[in-house]
């Protein structure tokens, strides 16, 4: 007997609704950007839309077809929103690049990726000149300025104005509807070990993604909120909010690359953000500044922050002294990104302060669309009681089920469902709150049992002389592998290894405490903002504990 169908709409899930819904039913809200040039603009919605098609309309007239991609190096801008919309709306593939890798990444990712336009900032001409012959596949080069400021010369070849393509195009044109589970932008991993891998997105993937990334026990964006993404436009596209943010027809505000603590107090303040997101290294600097110059903020009521975990000391800061609410998330490239975030539940609301602050610490609980489960080293499904840990698995539809051009899958099989594996160990409670307690490559394994960098990490950060800490394992002829702290003290205080060493008295098992300290004036980060302990681990590999 045939199933009864549904007989509703079929309307494909397109990125360029996100816009023409914006345009349409918030067309005035204002979008905010401070520019490479140094000054602010100001745009909206309708015309943002406008210029949306315009792009699409000047991409087709440079020879752009389906499935070409459209390759950015650009800060967090209007302009960068419009190639967003107006590649991926045009059926082409937006690719943004992440400026702060190696250049010889760079080119290895537009390479691999097969990019025919390449859009670029200001700030980015001097790489572009060193790139540019390198660039196999680009054709033509954009310049994401007015001709005002155009250089007189480069060495960069067919370099295209941007504002003289944009207004050479009368905006005449459609969106176009296709099948949903197109290619719609792609983002490569940071590469940490090895070349990195391209994540590719779907128009499907990325709708679903920007509905869960609103709701409220998720990011909770609204149309009275004023939100300014710190994390990067290619950091993930921006953890989702340039489809968010139209979806709910918020004011967006734009840093480009004015992203020291001053630059950034003055804009939140002078914009009335309401709402940010970014990694922990960018809160270090606003916090430092607000903090030096006894600054509060007067619209600034809540963050999004992912990418490492949050150390609880900064979540107290900026709860406690700015009265910011934190929602500590957790995601990957691999998942679009958004997988957890740190809401309490009405159950929780009658816990004490303290309780509910370690909740909220934790990574959170998954948003719908994603699942997840922790599996001992034969994939073995372990229990939810926040004691047991193991290698954390996901699934869900804006998660890859494989790497652009990979001929093997990453996906295991469990229970007769395929489940990626995330390459972090966690531990999931009873209420289905996940923490992360180390990725499978960092974890500390002393004589058997297992210690957590991160809570190592975050216990040294709440010590009133560490800017920053990271804990990796050194050899040890007795334990195999045992703790060593590294740390970045803070100018002007003092503290000695044996001084960092007996802060953890009481606050750890005696066994966990590092077996030494080491005093570094910096430590190496991705171009994420991730901690590189592949590279301290490198530097340290002949490092002699104190107790072998």
């Amino acid at each position: 007997m045939a199933a009864l169908m549904g007989q509703m709409m079929q309307m494909p899930l397109m990125i360029s609704s996100l816009i023409v819904h914006a345009a349409r039913h918030h067309g005035d809200i204002e979008i905010v950007s401070k520019r490479a040039e140094g000054d602010i603009h100001r745009t909206n919605w309708h015309d943002t839309e406008l210029r949306s098609r315009k792009l699409a309309q000047a991409l087709a007239r440079l020879g752009c077809k389906s499935g070409d991609r459209v390759a950015t190096l650009a800060w967090n801008g209007y302009r960068h929103l419009e190639i967003y919309y107006g590649s991926s709306g045009s059926q082409l593939v937006c690719h943004t690049i992440n400026p702060r890798l190696f250049p010889e990444q760079i080119a290895w990712i537009a390479n691999d990726a097969a990019d025919k336009v390449l859009c670029f900032d200001l700030t980015f001409v001097p790489l572009l000149e060193k790139l540019a012959p390198v660039l196999t596949s680009v054709e033509k080069f954009v310049l994401m300025t007015d001709r005002a400021h155009m250089p007189a010369s480069t060495g960069i070849p067919n370099l295209l104005c941007y504002e003289d393509l944009v207004n050479a195009e009368n905006g005449d044109y459609m969106w176009p509807e296709f099948d949903e589970n197109t290619a719609s932008t792609i983002c490569y991993t940071s590469g940490t070990t090895g070349h990195p891998k391209g994540a590719v997105y779907s128009h499907r993937s990325t709708l679903l993604h920007a509905y869960a990334s609103a709701l409220p026990d998720s990011m909770g964006c609204s149309a009275k909120d004023v939100i300014l993404p710190v994390v990067p436009m290619f950091h993930v596209n921006a953890w989702g909010l340039p489809y968010s943010v139209p979806l709910v027809g918020a004011k967006f505000v734009f840093p480009g690359p004015h992203l020291d603590g001053k630059s950034l107090y003055e804009l939140f303040e002078a914009e009335k953000v309401t709402f940010s997101a970014g990694v922990p290294t960018v809160w270090l600097g606003l916090i430092n500044y607000a903090q030096q110059n006894d600054l509060k903020f007067s619209t600034f009521k809540r963050t999004v922050i992912g990418g490492s975990a949050c150390p609880p000391t900064m979540m107290r800061t900026l709860e406690g002294r700015f009265g910011v609410e934190v929602i500590h998330a957790w995601g990957m490239t691999e998942m679009s990104p958004i997988g957890t975030l740190c809401k309490l539940k009405a159950s929780h609301e009658k816990l004490d302060s303290e309780a509910r602050h370690r909740l909220v610490e934790k990574q959170g609980r998954v948003v719908y669309g994603v699942d997840m489960m922790i599996l001992d080293d034969d994939e073995t499904p372990l229990p939810w009681d926040g004691k047991a840990f193991g290698n954390l698995v996901v699934r869900g539809p804006w998660i890859i089920e494989n790497y652009f051009k990979s001929r093997t899958s990453p996906l295991v099989r469990v229970n007769g469902q395929d489940w990626f594996p995330t390459g972090d160990v966690a531990t999931i409670d009873e209420d289905g709150y996940m923490q992360i307690t180390d990725r499978s490559k960092d974890v500390i394994k002393s004589g058997g049992e297992w210690i957590s960098s991160i809570e190592l990490e975050n216990i040294a950060m709440a010590h009133p002389a560490v800017h920053e800490a990271a804990a990796i394992s050194c050899k040890h002829p007795k334990w195999g592998e045992r703790p060593l702290l590294v740390v970045v003290k803070k100018p002007d205080v003092q503290a000695t290894a044996v001084d960092l060493l007996g802060f953890f008295e009481g606050r750890i098992a005696k066994w966990q405490i590092p077996d030494d300290v080491v005093f570094v004036s910096e430590i190496p980060h991705t171009a994420t903002g991730k901690i590189q302990k592949l590279k301290l681990r490198e530097r340290f590999k002949e490092y002699r504990l104190p107790t072998a």
